[in-house]
């Protein structure tokens, strides 16, 4: 029998890669260069799904605005990324903690030791899910590349009957069922790996990709970036402090003593600095502006009405 043929799935993300049948004779460089031309199709298998991206980035948006969270799950990689791009978010975009959380299988153990078992338990999904008291205002996010993983289909499950609106990232093509249970469904398909079954590898970076461009869209959405700079930040070290002023000084085009004054008055906040200077108010018209307008500085600076 073909052993090749025989490891057939399928699940995309299961299946052999014929490019790389014979990877264990190939040179260091050989190996290398394979990897990234393989790679060199992720980017566009996520472009393919860019408006399911979109539609994400609407969800939790929407959840922000309405006191919810966003909340990945996942096992293994899957998870381990939802928990990476979750960190991110606070120190990023001054964002509070539990506005984006990671989920994984296995607890955060699991972030630095395999706990390949806890994926198989959809009850321990559904209870995560009951822990979190997920409900409606919340957007939950399974990641699962094979599209099979019972922890995260449980804990979709329980997320729907406690009423979060629901996504799922996959990178084999979703069945009819999936397509209909949830509220977005993102499926890069990037193919098979160079080494079978490796998610890891393409599945990976192109879920990399996806919960970036969810959760980074959403940030500028909340006004979170002015221009294409970071502006949620408050200082909190030297470090923070020399940002900031390099921020008001790109923006305002002032003069670093006035970046340092403006900060001193906004204690330490930029946006509300920004808005200080450009309305011509005090730090505290400019918070109010500020949550007239849900956060947009443009809003807030015209005097923050709603757009």
């Amino acid at each position: 029998m073909d052993t090749f043929r025989s490891m057939a799935d399928p699940r995309l993300t299961e299946q052999p890669n014929p490019r790389s049948r014979d990877l264990d004779r190939r040179s260091p460089r050989e190996i290398v260069d394979l990897i990234v031309d393989e790679d060199r199709g992720v980017a566009e298998a996520v472009a393919q799904v860019a408006g399911a991206v979109a539609r994400a980035a609407e969800l939790a948006e929407a959840a922000f605005r309405n006191g919810g969270r966003l909340i990945y799950v996942g096992a293994g990689t899957s998870g381990r990324l939802g928990v990476l791009d979750a960190s991110e978010m606070p120190p990023t975009f001054g964002t509070d903690p539990a506005w984006v959380q990671g989920v994984i299988a296995g607890g955060y153990s699991a972030l630095v030791r395999a706990c390949e078992g806890a994926e198989d338990h959809p009850d321990h999904g559904a209870a995560a899910m009951d822990e979190r008291q997920v409900g409606p205002r919340d957007f939950v996010v399974g990641i699962a590349t094979s599209g099979t993983t019972p922890y995260v289909l449980g804990a979709l499950e329980r997320a729907r009957d406690r009423g979060a609106r629901t996504g799922f990232v996959l990178c084999t093509p979703p069945s009819p069922e999936q397509l209909a249970a949830y509220d977005v469904v993102v499926a890069p398909l990037v193919g098979p790996e160079v080494v079978t079954g490796s998610t890891r590898m393409k599945a990976g970076t192109a879920t990399k990709m996806v919960l970036n461009a969810i959760s980074t869209t959403a940030m500028v959405r909340l006004g979170k970036v002015h221009g294409n700079l970071m502006v949620d930040l408050k200082v909190s070290c030297a470090k923070l402090q020399d940002r900031a002023e390099r921020i008001l000084v790109e923006i305002l085009g002032v003069e670093r003593g006035r970046a340092v004054e403006l900060l001193d008055a906004a204690h330490g906040h930029v946006k509300t600095a920004l808005v200080m200077h450009e309305a011509g108010v005090d730090a505290d018209e400019a918070r109010r502006r500020l949550d007239a307008g849900g956060g947009v500085v443009a809003r807030a600076v015209a005097g923050g009405g709603s757009a």
